[in-house]
């Protein structure tokens, strides 16, 4: 309902009541009227401006003037409106087309960005992988004093030099691992046959069953830990190499990972733990084999000594010299203080690629597995094959000597063990195991007197009698590596299914 003006009959836009006659005014009207008559037009009594109340409104609706009610006025409404809409119409469709430019800018901005951002990424990471390989070694493993004598060829940056025979085996260095040899015989000879006191017995072996599971050490989207040692002087630290390529020390005492180790370029297939200092060794099929400082987290020397993916390790005894064998039909024998290649041998009338080498626990032995499914043994001071083991099919997969220095197992992809005799140079024992067994890794443990086999499942045999003590199919993978703890006090395992399992009692 709207309030009316008394005077003008229309709504008023001030509108106040008049207290004599109770009567609507617009002030604007009753404020001249009461200036000229001081009174009330409605009843003429006294009123004064003080006495007029102001009435609060919402804003008023004022009806239209009657000129607007006829139809060409309406018309003429209607025309002004539909131009006022399509004037707003054009401006907003003006703003929208302004605002897509710069949408479509502002993406084209952010592909760009993104796409500097991935070559950086990918440029850091490489600098980064260069930094690792060409990082000085100086310092880091402390290098020994060269033997005057030697030659000091190689590159710099412990490149090694092509022909391994301008390095050379020196006769100071044919001495030391003849001193080591003998040095190493004399205390087996001290021993004797004598089984350790603290070596877990076979009836207590057979009881073991898993005790701790990690699946975290490795990346899950390249699953896989394809090769595991660990340190002798401590067997709480292991060592592991995976399809991810890294390398990874794990403390199985602390259950957590000491270090993680990258450099490599491919998968890391052989990992070795230096047995006295905080060092360990890696190989790869991208033909490298790397020595890590474990406290320092770093590649401190790259060996380059072959020309195709390395496919074996062995630390001499010595700790100074390791044995590599390669898809390039060579084995070479390195200085890890200085990464040069000693000497690189091959048997050219073979010709085939080497799968696995072992050094004999004297040193001056070692053994190498081919594709060719034979075993040769080498004279290391002369560098000369003195032994061939023929009687497997398939390339050799593992090999390992015995402690006591006489027995060799080796397993090949004929889902065989076979050990032999290095006196009569004779298999004399070959352990069958079910159709399509693949044996991947054979370990003795530190008195010979197991060992223990992982492949499909991980099984453990007693020496001499050469029978089944222990059998685990934990693994969902392939079992890629086991090791024994000090005494056989436990069993370690790593698999494809990802995962480092100990058992024990």
């Amino acid at each position: 309902m709207s309030l009316v003006c008394a005077i003008s009959n229309e709504v008023p836009e001030h509108p106040c009541v008049s207290p004599v006659s109770n009567q609507v005014f617009e002030r604007r009207l009753i404020e001249k009227f009461i200036a000229e008559n001081g009174v009330d037009p409605m009843n003429s009594q006294p009123l004064s401006e003080e006495q007029l109340i102001d009435i609060k409104v919402s804003h008023p609706i004022r009806p239209k003037a009657p000129s607007a009610t006829s139809i060409p006025a309406i018309l003429k409404a209607l025309q002004d409106e539909w131009d006022a809409v399509m004037l707003h119409s054009f401006t907003l469709r003006q703003q929208l087309q302004t605002t897509r430019q710069e949408l479509s800018h502002a993406l084209y901005q952010h592909d760009a960005a993104c796409r500097v951002i991935a070559r950086l990424t990918k440029e850091v990471t490489a600098a980064r992988e260069a930094l690792a390989t060409l990082k000085p070694q100086a310092g880091l493993v402390a290098p020994q004093a060269m033997s005057a004598s030697q030659p000091a060829a190689g590159g710099a940056g412990g490149e090694p030099m092509e022909v391994s025979e301008q390095v050379g085996m020196t006769p100071e260095i044919i001495q030391k691992l003849q001193d080591k040899a003998t040095v190493l015989t004399t205390e087996r000879k001290k021993r004797g046959k004598t089984v350790p006191e603290e070596l877990v017995r076979a009836e207590d072996l057979s009881k073991y069953r898993q005790v701790a599971s990690h699946a975290g050490l490795h990346s899950a989207s390249v699953p896989g830990i394809l090769c595991m040692d660990l340190c002798p002087s401590d067997t709480n630290k292991v060592l592991t190499g995976g399809a991810d390529k890294n390398v990874v020390v794990f403390d199985k005492k602390e259950e957590q990972i000491i270090a993680t180790l990258k450099g490599h370029t491919k998968k890391v297939t052989s990992v070795i733990y230096h047995p006295s200092q905080s060092v360990v060794f890696s190989a790869s099929p991208d033909s490298t084999i790397r020595v890590w400082s474990v406290t320092g987290g770093n590649c401190v020397q790259v060996v380059r000594a072959h020309e195709a993916s390395v496919t074996g390790l062995s630390l001499h005894a010595t700790g100074d010299y390791l044995l590599s064998s390669s898809e390039d039909q060579y084995w070479a024998f390195s200085d890890i203080q200085t990464g040069r290649v000693l000497t690189k041998v091959t048997d050219e009338a073979a010709g085939v690629a080497l799968t696995c080498a072992q050094f004999h626990p004297d040193g001056l032995i070692f053994g190498t597995g081919t594709a060719d499914s034979q075993i040769k043994i080498w004279d290391l001071k002369e560098r000369t094959n003195v032994a061939n083991f023929p009687g497997h099919s398939g390339p050799v997969t593992s090999i390992a000597f015995s402690e006591n220095g006489y027995y060799l197992a080796t397993g090949a992809q004929d889902s065989s063990v076979k050990l032999w005799d290095l006196r009569k140079l004779k298999n004399f024992k070959t352990i069958a195991l079910d159709n399509n067994y693949e044996v991947k890794s054979l370990v003795f443990d530190q008195s010979g007197t197991y060992l223990a086999v992982g492949g499909s499942d991980i099984r453990v045999y007693i020496c001499k009698q050469w029978s089944e003590v222990l059998n685990f199919s934990d693994h969902s993978g392939l079992v890629t590596g086991v090791a024994f703890g000090d005494n056989a006090q436990f069993l370690s395992s790593a698999g494809m299914d990802r995962s480092l399992k100990f058992y024990s009692l």
